[in-house]
């Protein structure tokens, strides 16, 4: 339509229009090349970064260089943390069965949940909530108990106070670059309280992830009511899932170089308890 047109020309050829089945708004593959969020490939890829894609594609906002650090960190962060956990075992015992890489992805795709990957959202979804309301961080804890509701965020296996978890540090540095860090100040707040009982109650690599995403999608001027929608939506397990898949990726490779034969757990792993 030239710029001329009437606002009620406009408006019947809309109504006119057939009504299409879906609707995209980050990508357009039918001009001459293709376009992300508006920008075309040919003047993204001389300064363009992988976060950069995210930003425009999951985001819709051109990130500052504070927060291009951010999530290329945590890609590399989580990108992998040894065979043993679920995820690996999972696709490490589909690829000794012979299947490819899809089926190797999907079956640690399945063990995403509140036990492995979802506590990203989960703390989210609590942070997100407790600091609108304004409440404290011992108000959090009150009201959690109360509803016997494990806090996913707060609890590492191996990692304590005494023997801190590497990639937390980490975050908090890089925290630093951080305009505003309300969240994350919140959380590690919530840290100092259950700590006093376990040393091991501390805030996670999960909970300091999910704690600075708010605090990114904040200082991009996301409304508190839009984040807590992204963070419901799965916004913040899909940065798992995206670093994550390259470790399994790597896990599926290692299967192939090694010519590993099908995997059969041995007698002495598992209790006949059978009357």
């Amino acid at each position: 339509m030239s710029d001329t047109t009437t606002l009620e020309q406009k408006l019947q050829v809309l109504q006119n229009r057939k009504k299409t089945n879906f609707t995209s708004t980050i990508s357009d593959e039918r001009g001459s090349e293709l376009e992300y969020n508006g920008h075309k490939i040919s003047d993204l890829v001389a300064w363009w970064s992988v976060a950069k894609v995210i930003g425009h594609l999951w985001l819709k906002r051109d990130l500052p260089e504070y927060a291009c650090t951010f999530i290329e960190t945590i890609m590399i962060l989580l990108a992998d943390h040894g065979p043993a956990v679920s995820g690996a075992t999972n696709t490490i015992v589909t690829a000794r069965a012979g299947k490819d890489v899809v089926s190797s992805l999907i079956a640690w795709l399945a063990t995403i949940g509140p036990r492995f990957g979802g506590a990203v959202t989960g703390a989210g979804i609590w942070l997100v909530d407790a600091v609108n309301r304004w409440i404290s961080p011992g108000e959090l804890v009150k009201e959690m108990k109360q509803k016997w509701v494990y806090i996913q965020w707060i609890w590492h296996k191996v990692k304590s106070i005494y023997d801190p978890d590497i990639r937390c540090k980490l975050m908090q540095d890089l925290a630093k670059t951080f305009p505003t860090t309300k969240h994350l100040e919140f959380a590690l707040w919530v840290e100092e309280l259950t700590t006093q009982k376990k040393p091991n109650l501390i805030l996670n690599v999960d909970g300091h992830i999910a704690a600075l995403l708010c605090d990114m999608l904040s200082d991009l001027w996301y409304t508190p009511e839009e984040i807590a929608r992204m963070v419901k939506a799965d916004l913040f397990n899909s940065f798992f899932v995206l670093s994550r898949s390259i470790w399994f990726i790597g896990h599926y490779l290692d299967q192939q170089r090694l010519n590993e034969w099908l995997y059969r757990t041995p007698w002495w792993d598992i209790l006949y308890d059978v009357e």
